[in-house]
C-alpha cells in the first residue's frame, strides 16, 4: 500500500456493532466475525472498553470531562441563544405528494415509476443521460404524474371480439420480492395474471423490461383472445430537478421484426425505446402530434389451459442500439430474464425476524439499491442520485453526505461488489473538491455549499466498507487516496486557529448553517479524523488532529445551561452565541453514531427529549432510532404508510407522505436504520 501513500485500515469503533450482529445473519453474512476485531489481544474488558457484543450499548468514545466548563446562556437572551427554524430555508423544491399510490419497479438502466394501479398502465419510463447530466423520460402526456391523458403503454384484452377493461372489477396487487409489481384480476371466467419485471443480474443486466401476461381459461368453453399493448408517445422530457419539454416531433416508426421504435426527431438523439413481443404480432402505428401504436397478439385457450405473453421494452442512446437490446431481450426469453432477477432480488433481501419490518427495510432497501444509484445510457457507468422518482423535488443532483452516508450502507447491506464500485464512483466524481456542495451526478457542481459532512463522509464511507467486508485493498486505489488526502486538506483549513473545532457553510440538508461551528458536523469530523490517522501514510497521519481532542472541545463548547441542567447546543459561534434548534439532516440523535456520546449519556438524553416528538421530517425519525425512544418509533415506522410504503422527506403525524416522497436515498437511510436498531442496538420490532 505504500505505492500510493495509504496504510492498512484497522477497525473503528463506532459502527462495529452492526459488523457484530451481521455474523449470525442468513448463513450467507457468517464470513463477519462474532468477536469484533478491534478487541484482538485485549485480556480483558477493560483493555477494550469499546467492545460489545450485538444489543450492547454504543462505544463510548472517551470519559466525560470534569469539571465542564458550560456557557451559561439565560433563555431570554436573544443575542446569544438563537430559535430559527431551519427546514424551509433551502433551494429545494418540495413536491406534493402524488394523488395516485403509482406501483414502481426498475433496474440499474431504466425505472418504470408510474405503473397505474387501475389498468396496470406505464405512464412514464426513465432513463439516465449522463451528457445531459438529466433523467431523460417518455411518457403519454405531460401530465402524466397525476394519471392524466393518455399512457406510454396499457395492456388491452379483447375477449371473442368485445374489448374488457383490465381493471373492470379490480386489480388485485403484490409486489413479488419487495419489487416486482404483479397484478390478479379476472375477466369472465379468464383469470389474468401481469408482472412488470427489469432484468437485473448476471446475464440479465440488461436496458429494458418485460410486460408479461398469463391468462387461464377456467371456464367450459373455448375462448378467442386478443392481448395487445397499446400506447401514445406524447411527451418526452429531461429533467435534473424540474422537467423541461422535448421541442422536437415524437416519432414512431415500425422496425423490421415487428418492432416499434419510439424517438425524437431531432439528431442526434438522447435515447430511443424499441417495444417488441415474444412472437410475431400484428403491428399497427398512426402518425401525429401524439403518435400512437400497438402490438397485438391473437390465440385461442382451451378450457382448463393457459396461454402466457410476454411484451418486450428496451432502451438505447439511439435507434440502433434499442433495436438490438430488444432481439438480445427476445433471444434469452422473458421466463428466463425473470427467474434470473427473481433470483438476484432473492439475494439482495434482508431480514430482522420479523415480517412487516423486513417489508418495511426490503422495499426502502429496493428503491434506494435501483433508484438511488443508476447506469447512464450513453456511457453504461454507475451513477449516485438522490431521486430516480420524477414527483422528488431533489431530482437526479447529489450531496456527497447523502449519496455516501445514505445510500451506500443500503448497498453495502446488500451488494458489497456495487458498494465497491460506487464508492469508487463517488471519490472519481466528486473527490476533487469533497463536501463542496450538491453536484449533478456527472460530478459538476450543481450548487456551491462547503459542509463539514460532506468532506468528511469519503474517510468514514471507505471505513466502513473495509470493516464490512475486510476489503482493505480499496486504499490502494490511487482515486480513494487521492480523495482522502484532499478531505483531510480541506478539513485543516476549517480548523479554528485556537480551539479544535471546525467551521461549515451549510447543513448537510443545504440549509445556511445558523453559526459555524455545528454539534453535528464536528462528531462526523473527529470520527472521520480517526479514520485518516489509521488511513493516511506514517507522516502524514501525525499532522492530522486527534479526534478524542475534537470530541472534548465538543462536549465543552457546545454544553449550554438552561434551567440550571445542561444541554448540547446545536451550533455556536465560540463568542458566546449559540443555536439550539435541530436540523433534521444533521439531528443531535446520531451523536452516538459517531462516538460523540453514549446513547445513555444524561445530556444526551436530555438534549433529544427537548426535541419534540411530533413527527415532521422522515429523516429525524430515521436518527431517533438511536436514540432513548427507539423502540416507539420503531413501531411508528412499521404503521407509516409513507409514500405508497417508500420514503417521503416531508411526513405528517401518522408517516403520510406530504411532500418530496419517493426519496430514494432516505429510502436507505431508513432501511438502514431499522436493520441497525434491530441487529446493533436490539430494539424490538
Amino acid at each position: 500500500m505504500a505505492g500510493c501513500g495509504i496504510r492498512g485500515n484497522g477497525v473503528g469503533k463506532g459502527m462495529d456493532l452492526a459488523i457484530a450482529a451481521r455474523s449470525g445473519e442468513n448463513g450467507k453474512l457468517a464470513k463477519c466475525a462474532v468477536s469484533l476485531q478491534g478487541c484482538r489481544g485485549a485480556a480483558s474488558a477493560a483493555e477494550a472498553p469499546w467492545c460489545f457484543a450485538p444489543g450492547a450499548l454504543l462505544p463510548r468514545a472517551i470519559a466525560w470531562f470534569a469539571p465542564q466548563r458550560h456557557a451559561y446562556i439565560p433563555a431570554d437572551d436573544s443575542d446569544s441563544i438563537a430559535s430559527r427554524p431551519l427546514r424551509h430555508r433551502t433551494s429545494v423544491s418540495s413536491f406534493p405528494k402524488s394523488s395516485i399510490p403509482w406501483q414502481v419497479t426498475g433496474n440499474h438502466w431504466l425505472s418504470l415509476p408510474c405503473i397505474h394501479p387501475v389498468d396496470g398502465s406505464l405512464y412514464a419510463l426513465g432513463i439516465l443521460h449522463r451528457g445531459a447530466r438529466a433523467a431523460v423520460e417518455f411518457a403519454g402526456s405531460s401530465g402524466f404524474l397525476e394519471g392524466q391523458g393518455a399512457p406510454l403503454l396499457r395492456p388491452v384484452l379483447a375477449v371473442d371480439g368485445t374489448t374488457r377493461e383490465l381493471g373492470e372489477h379490480g386489480l388485485a396487487w403484490e409486489r413479488a420480492l419487495n419489487w416486482l409489481p404483479t397484478f390478479v384480476c379476472t375477466v369472465d371466467s379468464l383469470l389474468v395474471r401481469g408482472t412488470l419485471c427489469a432484468p437485473h443480474g448476471r446475464d440479465a443486466d440488461l436496458a429494458g423490461a418485460v410486460y408479461a401476461i398469463a391468462i387461464e381459461n377456467r371456464g367450459s368453453e373455448e375462448r378467442r383472445i386478443s392481448l395487445s399493448l397499446e400506447g401514445v408517445l406524447g411527451h418526452r422530457q429531461i429533467r435534473v430537478r424540474s422537467a423541461r419539454a422535448a421541442d422536437d416531433a415524437h416519432r414512431v416508426a415500425v422496425a423490421p421484426g415487428d418492432v416499434i421504435v419510439l424517438e425524437g426527431s431531432a439528431q442526434p438523439a438522447l435515447a430511443a425505446l424499441a417495444i417488441a413481443a415474444n412472437d410475431a404480432v400484428h403491428v399497427d402505428v398512426h402518425e401525429g402530434d401524439a403518435p400512437s401504436f400497438a402490438l397485438r397478439r391473437e390465440f385461442t385457450i382451451a378450457p382448463g389451459e393457459g396461454r402466457s405473453e410476454a411484451f418486450y421494452i428496451a432502451a438505447g442512446p439511439e435507434r440502433d442500439g434499442a433495436e438490438a437490446t430488444v432481439a438480445a431481450m427476445r433471444r434469452r426469453g422473458w421466463t428466463e430474464l425473470l427467474s434470473i432477477t427473481r433470483d438476484s432480488l432473492r439475494d439482495l433481501e434482508q431480514t430482522v425476524g420479523h415480517d412487516g419490518m423486513d417489508r418495511l427495510v426490503n422495499r426502502n432497501l429496493m428503491f434506494a439499491y435501483f433508484y438511488g444509484a443508476g447506469r447512464a445510457l450513453d456511457d453504461a457507468h454507475y451513477y449516485l442520485v438522490r431521486s430516480r422518482a420524477p414527483w422528488n423535488g431533489r431530482g437526479v443532483t447529489v450531496r456527497d453526505w447523502e449519496a455516501l452516508a445514505w445510500t451506500l450502507p443500503a448497498i453495502l447491506l446488500a451488494d458489497p461488489a456495487l458498494s465497491r464500485e460506487l464508492l469508487l464512483r463517488a471519490c472519481e466524481l466528486h473527490g476533487y473538491a469533497p463536501g463542496n456542495g450538491v453536484h449533478y451526478f456527472d460530478g459538476t457542481l450543481f450548487e456551491p455549499g462547503f459542509s463539514l459532512e460532506g468532506v468528511s463522509v469519503f474517510a468514514i464511507a471507505t471505513d466502513r466498507y473495509i470493516r464490512e467486508t475486510g476489503d482493505e485493498q480499496i486504499v490502494e486505489e490511487p482515486v480513494v487516496a487521492d480523495t482522502l488526502y484532499a478531505s483531510w486538506d480541506d478539513l485543516s483549513s476549517r480548523r479554528d486557529a485556537h480551539v479544535p473545532l471546525y467551521s461549515t457553510e451549510v447543513l448537510p440538508s443545504g440549509a445556511p448553517a445558523p453559526f459555524p461551528f455545528t454539534l453535528h458536523g464536528n462528531a462526523v469530523v473527529a470520527q472521520a479524523l480517526d479514520v485518516l490517522r489509521r488511513t493516511l501514510d506514517e507522516e502524514s497521519a501525525r499532522s492530522v488532529e486527534d479526534p478524542e481532542a475534537v470530541r472534548a472541545a465538543l462536549r465543552r463548547h457546545f454544553a449550554l445551561e438552561r434551567d440550571g441542567k445542561v444541554i448540547f447546543g446545536s451550533a455556536i459561534d465560540l463568542a458566546g452565541r449559540a443555536h439550539t434548534d435541530d436540523d433534521p439532516s444533521a439531528s443531535a440523535y446520531w451523536l452516538p453514531l459517531y462516538d460523540a456520546v453514549e446513547r445513555y449519556d444524561s445530556v444526551y438524553r436530555r438534549t433529544v427529549r427537548g426535541l419534540g416528538v411530533e413527527p415532521a421530517s422522515l429523516a429525524q425519525q430515521c436518527a431517533r432510532l438511536l436514540g432513548p425512544d427507539a423502540g416507539a418509533v420503531l413501531q411508528w415506522l412499521r404503521r407509516a404508510p409513507l409514500d405508497n410504503g417508500f420514503a417521503a422527506e416531508f411526513v405528517d403525524a401518522d408517516g403520510r407522505a406530504v411532500a418530496n416522497g419517493g426519496d430514494a436515498a432516505l429510502a436507505g437511510l431508513l432501511a438502514w436504520c431499522a436493520w441497525y436498531a434491530v441487529h446493533a442496538l436490539g430494539v424490538h420490532p
